[in-house]
């Protein structure tokens, strides 16, 4: 037999491979005598993609097999359910899911802060802005999901900031212990004053005419709010002090009775020294 006669019936009884793919004899190119190759029998399959269903006969192997017979192209990021390499079953339903990414890149302000600041310089009640602050900048990337025509998911992908806000700064005045207390109340007692020392005394309250009292202290100073005494050996005289429930203060004065840990806050007013009264307190000395 000769070699042309033996590759005609080879690929008519195991078929021919082109380019991957192999092509089998059907019963019209058997050669007489030679059975066809048995062909797969057409079962019914569903195919949903997107808003239309569409159901079919298809006697594909597989299921990319199938969505190629019915000329269903996909996107770069469409999914498919079963896989594409996933053999048909009768009754099978595909599902095609329709996949949108896109990414975007969004600038958005930082707020400046407002940072408070108490200052002895300023009449009780008056503000004064030392400093106007600039927002900052943040730059973020989001990417962006759409799954068939439906809602809108955002991931985060990226955060960074170009430009760090400044705080806006206010000074306030401060002045009787009414206005202490607002301050105290409003946490900035537990700012970021830095203290070199703190101390737990006792205090006790004094006004400018109490019994045996000049109304001018051992500094030389009117006695009032803003005046302490205390025992020298212990704070020095002229130390700053901030006492919260007091404010600001200084070590103007002295007293028989201020011994160690002991300490006078002087007051404008008899009513706002009774209202103090005698207390345990943390002297920070500034």
């Amino acid at each position: 037999m000769r070699a042309s006669h033996l590759l005609a019936v080879s690929v008519l009884t195991a078929g021919l491979t082109i380019a991957g793919f192999t092509i089998h004899p059907t019963a019209a190119w058997a050669a007489p005598g030679i059975p066809a190759a048995p062909t797969r029998p057409a079962v019914t399959v569903t195919i949903v993609a997107g808003r239309t269903t569409t159901q079919l006969q298809s006697a594909a192997d597989d299921v990319g097999a199938l969505l190629e017979e019915q000329g269903v192209t996909l996107g770069a990021y469409d999914e498919v359910h079963p896989s594409l390499a996933a053999r048909l079953t009768p009754n099978e339903t595909v599902r095609v899911v329709r996949v949108n990414n896109w990414t975007r890149t969004v600038r958005q302000p930082i707020a400046a802060k407002t940072v408070h600041r108490i200052s002895l310089s300023l009449a009780p009640g008056r503000t004064k802005v030392l400093s106007s602050g600039t927002p900052g900048l943040r730059e973020t990337m989001v990417r962006f999901t759409q799954r068939d025509g439906g809602r809108i998911a955002k991931n985060v992908l990226e955060t960074r900031v170009l430009r760090s806000a400044k705080p806006r700064v206010i000074a306030e005045g401060v002045g009787e212990y009414d206005a202490f207390v607002r301050f105290e109340g409003r946490g900035l007692d537990k700012t970021a004053y830095v203290a070199r020392a703190a101390l737990t005394m006792v205090a006790t309250a004094y006004t400018a005419n109490c019994y045996g009292c000049s109304g001018i202290t051992a500094s030389g100073r009117p006695a009032g709010h803003g005046i302490v005494a205390v025992d020298p050996r212990v704070i020095r005289l002229g130390t700053r002090l901030y006492i919260p429930g007091y404010g600001y203060a200084v070590a103007g004065d002295t007293g028989g009775a201020i011994r160690g840990n002991r300490i006078d806050l002087g007051f404008n007013s008899l009513t706002d020294a009774l209202r103090f009264g005698r207390r345990a307190v943390t002297v920070y000395r500034l």
